[in-house]
């Protein structure tokens, strides 16, 4: 959980949406979140550390953006090292309009590429959102406190994520980059995968039943996806089944046996039990907390 006491500013003492103004102390082991993003800004010092397989390095001005349920270990770190953070669990995503924005081939190509290093006056932008943000988190406004802080932090991570794509290359432009033809199809396969299961919308959670589609094996499907974003096909199709059941929570008013038959599951209770694993609540009691009319 994020930690407390000076330097971190919340929303009524809440901890889905916590922001750490001067941090720099580096954990020891390995560190898996499950119910935390963060949005990391380096305002000083060097670091490396193991992200989901992938060696990061860090210097002044780089952002890096950790998605839940992804390992971080072996750290090392300059003893100047200073970073500002935003934590937001899944929930804070749907109460700042993000999940509206984006889709899950944007969530896929920010697990891939966590790190973007920030020109000058990219800083000096991001900056300026971030001393806005926690001046009002500091002075709260009389009324519609939390939604003018959850609109300023909204803001702020769109800034974020085009920062963070603009250094995409479109699909086409990847093979003559000097891809052979085999890595190329591997790729093209990924992303044909990554499309179906967004079109699903949470309705098919099968792996056989997209590699049966794409006229591949599962085993090979798990290959792939290995290679290219060291993830298996659950993890992405259920990331996206969890998507659509929070955006039924929270924007319909369907009841739970009207959103288990809407998703295919078996029967209401096989739904609550699926929710409440990868989410830690039960539908519900997310519903209570993030439902909006």
């Amino acid at each position: 959980m994020p930690r407390r006491g000076g330097g971190t500013l919340r929303i009524d003492d809440s901890d889905d949406l916590v922001v750490m103004e001067d941090f720099g102390v580096v954990p020891d082991g390995k560190v898996r979140l499950e119910n935390h993003g963060v949005l990391f800004i380096f305002t000083e010092g060097r670091a490396q550390f193991e992200y989901d397989g992938m060696v990061i390095q860090i210097q002044k001005n780089d952002m890096l953006l950790y998605m839940n349920n992804s390992v971080a270990c072996n750290f090392m770190a300059s003893s100047n090292l200073k970073c500002r953070q935003i934590w937001f669990k899944n929930g804070e995503l749907w109460n700042i309009n993000l999940y509206s924005k984006i889709s899950l081939a944007d969530l896929v190509y920010l697990k891939q590429h966590p790190k973007v290093h920030l020109t000058d006056e990219d800083a000096r932008l991001l900056d300026s959102y971030f001393q806005l943000l926690c001046h009002r988190m500091k002075n709260p406004s009389p009324t519609l406190h939390p939604e003018i802080v959850r609109s300023l932090v909204g803001t702020m991570m769109l800034e974020m994520l085009s920062l963070m794509r603009r250094d995409e290359k479109p699909e086409d432009e990847m093979n003559i980059e000097g891809l052979s033809s085999t890595s190329f199809h591997k790729r093209v396969l990924v992303n044909r995968f990554i499309r179906m299961v967004e079109q699903s919308d949470g309705r098919i959670r099968k792996v056989d039943a997209y590699a049966s589609q794409l006229q591949i094996t599962p085993k090979y499907l798990s290959t792939i996806l290995k290679e290219t974003m060291n993830r298996r096909p659950s993890d992405l199709i259920q990331l996206f089944t969890m998507k659509a059941i929070e955006h039924r929570l929270r924007f319909t008013d369907m009841t739970m046996q009207e959103i288990a038959n809407d998703l295919n599951f078996p029967n209401a209770s096989f739904f609550g039990k699926y929710f409440k694993e990868h989410s830690g609540m039960t539908p519900l009691d997310f519903r209570t907390k993030y439902h909006r009319s």
